[in-house]
């Protein structure tokens, strides 16, 4: 299901931002408003970060191999990391140059064009606005269906598929860069004063950036690679102690391989006077079981043990009969 609603939410921001990216640089071409110009980038960059994130989901799909074991799960981690690096340089870092630039022409006496087309980025961005809305709510439908009952930022930090936190933390960077826009274009013309539309794209560039930021520092965890969340650790605990032949889980260890592969290893604790029939079969227990609570458990080592308390002394060997007697 994750990654289904991923793939949707992708989908329509892909649209909503090639459209949206088509009429921003229209509206620049017409006014040349650096604000337009930062917008235009920032939905060109989102497109393409969109195609980055469904490329990495085809990748993910391959099958295993000799060379890569576990599969290529983590390469949707991989192209999330690189859609926080676009976002930084194309979006964020091309807004502040755009800004001094900009900042540059309106302190050397450089005035906004005028004609007939100046309120045409108005227009442009309420349109923008709607259309990334529209984005938005897709996002926010299908992070609601796996979400829970956890808060956005507790979802975008724990969230194992990167897509749909991308997608939020995006079309939210989306929508306040437009009114940021908004603001800097309409007081400009209102005020006749170039240094509004400075201050909105200035103010878009340092959004974008910090918004990379935080997307980067997400993806770098799930690309050292994180563990099942606490409630599935639970589940697959309480699994193991079901199983016939399991007296206790002595240490467990997961780790994701990708966002609907799991995997987990446990050392099992079993009975001294088990036979290796029996452990045989507790292990093949204890993998059915935790599948069963965990699905994307997809690869499972169970090794099995015999407890020894800390303070409890191994059992030492008799020592052999003398020879002789």
């Amino acid at each position: 299901m994750a990654a289904d609603g991923g793939t949707k939410a992708v989908i329509a921001a892909l649209l909503a931002n090639s459209g949206i990216a088509l009429l921003k640089f229209l509206a620049f071409l017409l006014t040349g408003f650096s604000s337009m110009l930062a917008e235009s980038i920032h939905s060109v960059a989102d497109a393409g970060n969109q195609g980055l994130l469904l490329l990495g989901g085809k990748r993910a799909r391959r099958e295993a191999s000799p060379e890569h074991p576990f599969g290529y799960g983590r390469e949707r981690y991989i192209y999330a990391f690189i859609v926080a690096i676009v976002l930084f340089t194309v979006g964020g870092l091309f807004a502040l140059y755009e800004a001094y630039h900009k900042y540059e022409e309106v302190h050397g006496g450089h005035s906004q064009s005028e004609g007939n087309w100046q309120w045409v980025p108005i227009a442009v961005l309420l349109g923008a606005i709607i259309m990334e809305t529209l984005s938005f709510r897709t996002a926010i439908i299908e992070s609601n269906k796996i979400r829970g009952g956890s808060s956005w930022a507790s979802f975008v930090r724990r969230a194992k598929s990167p897509e749909l936190p991308v997608i939020l933390l995006e079309d939210l960077a989306a929508l306040l860069g437009l009114v940021f826009a908004l603001v800097g274009v309409s007081l400009s013309l209102l005020t006749d004063n170039g240094y509004w539309d400075v201050a909105g794209t200035a103010a878009i560039g340092v959004l974008l950036v910090v918004v990379a930021v935080v997307l980067a520092l997400e993806t770098k965890s799930l690309l050292l690679g994180e563990a099942a969340s606490p409630d599935a650790q639970r589940r697959i605990s309480a699994a193991l102690l079901e199983v016939l032949g399991v007296e206790r889980v002595i240490h467990m260890k997961t780790l994701h391989l990708g966002p609907e592969e799991l995997l987990v290893v446990a050392k099992a604790g079993v009975a001294r006077e088990s036979t290796a029939a029996d452990v045989a079969r507790s292990i093949d227990d204890a993998e059915r079981a935790i599948r069963k609570v965990e699905p994307v458990a997809s690869v499972i080592y169970i090794e099995p043990d015999i407890y020894v308390e800390d303070h409890e002394p191994e059992p030492r060997p008799e020592p052999p009969a003398p020879a002789g007697h």
